[in-house]
């Protein structure tokens, strides 16, 4: 375990912004990262927890307590089930996207259109991360996590996490839980892919939605798809420092979406269309890209340290010397003009640390 004083936090995260910690933990195992969580606890210290920082904004002003660093390493393929499933189990720490890469190598498929998302693998099943048709939701087994609640390592079935679009029960109660390792069941299907089923990753590679691929090709296609919006992380480029999508897919009832519905006409013409998307439950996803376009923000927008994307207009960005200020007072700036525009109110996905929108 290595400790820290008045730490800086902005190199943890791919904003590249925010202020220090009063005291920063780098933690290397499970055992690590409990004595930790249970020191702060025990001394009602507040505690911030850091993967990958790639979900992140963190206030000017830092961290007043302990951030606690989870840089725990672990890969491991379990036997072949007689199904046709191949457990993995990650430890917390580990880096997302280098996983993905190894799950591919190994000729497994389930998680090869993640490639190329920042963060560690125990952040995934707190967003309930996904992209491009494919959600970790759909192929995590379990979460072995420290219960801060009962003071015990729990490990939660997949079906009790509470996945939904960009949410679960760990992102519901924040403090209660510190997730630990993550176990999957991927599908051994000879080196394919699942099922292509993003409409985009169907036209770049040139097949039907429903086709499988070889997932190497899958993997590659979409890395190439990710660089060319700005989310594939690169020090010199910086349209990627960023969290990726600023803000999530609003999903509306019938009638939100009747309504908004009317704006559109009313401010793009009656044969204007928004990209609608069944959410299930009778609800309807539109896009937050194509609303913030719509709203008048476009790619590169801003005159500032903090811009929107030259590449992507969901990522909003530090150009080298934003501030946290320099980036919520854009962001509030998107979220009021698409209010003003189409009645929606967009929804931030990074979790705001000493600072809000």
């Amino acid at each position: 375990m290595h400790e820290l004083h008045d730490a800086p936090l902005a190199p943890l995260t791919t904003f590249r912004l925010g202020g220090p910690a009063s005291r920063l933990i780098t933690a290397t195992t499970d055992d690590e990262v409990i004595a930790a969580v249970r020191e702060a606890d025990a001394s009602d210290t507040p505690l911030l927890i850091i993967g990958g920082g790639s979900n992140l904004v963190i206030g000017d002003k830092g961290f007043e307590g302990t951030a606690l660093r989870i840089a725990t390493r672990g890969f491991e393929l379990g036997t072949p089930q007689a199904d046709g499933g191949v457990p993995l189990e990650l430890a917390a720490g580990e880096n997302w996207s280098d996983s993905v890469a190894r799950t591919v190598e190994a000729g497994l498929a389930g998680v090869e259109c993640m490639a190329g998302i920042p963060g560690s693998a125990g952040a995934t099943p707190i967003q309930n991360v996904g992209a491009y048709g494919q959600e970790v939701s759909t192929t995590i087994s379990e979460v072995v996590a420290y219960d801060r609640r009962a003071d015990e390592v729990v490990t939660i079935p997949g079906a009790d996490c509470g996945f939904s679009y960009r949410h679960s029960r760990f992102k519901a109660d924040p403090t209660r839980f510190v997730v630990l390792r993550v176990r999957f069941v991927l599908e051994d299907a000879g080196g394919l892919s699942a099922p292509v089923k993003y409409p985009e990753t169907a036209r770049a590679l040139g097949v039907e939605a429903g086709d499988r691929v070889p997932a190497a090709l899958a993997r590659a296609t979409v890395l190439k798809l990710r660089a060319g919006k700005g989310m594939v992380l690169d020090p010199e480029d910086h349209d990627t420092w960023s969290a990726g999508s600023f803000f999530t897919n609003p999903i509306l009832s019938e009638a939100e979406h009747a309504a908004f519905v009317a704006r559109v006409a009313e401010r793009l013409g009656p044969d204007a269309a928004a990209p609608a998307f069944p959410a299930g439950d009778g609800r309807i996803k539109t896009s937050a890209a194509w609303l913030i376009d719509k709203a008048g923000f476009a790619k590169g927008y801003g005159d500032g340290p903090a811009r929107i994307s030259t590449k992507h207009t969901l990522a909003l960005t530090n150009r080298g010397s934003a501030t946290a200020e320099d980036l919520l007072t854009l962001a509030r700036e998107v979220v009021a003009g698409v209010h003003a525009a189409f009645g929606i109110t967009l929804v931030n996905e990074p979790v705001t640390v000493g600072c809000s929108l």
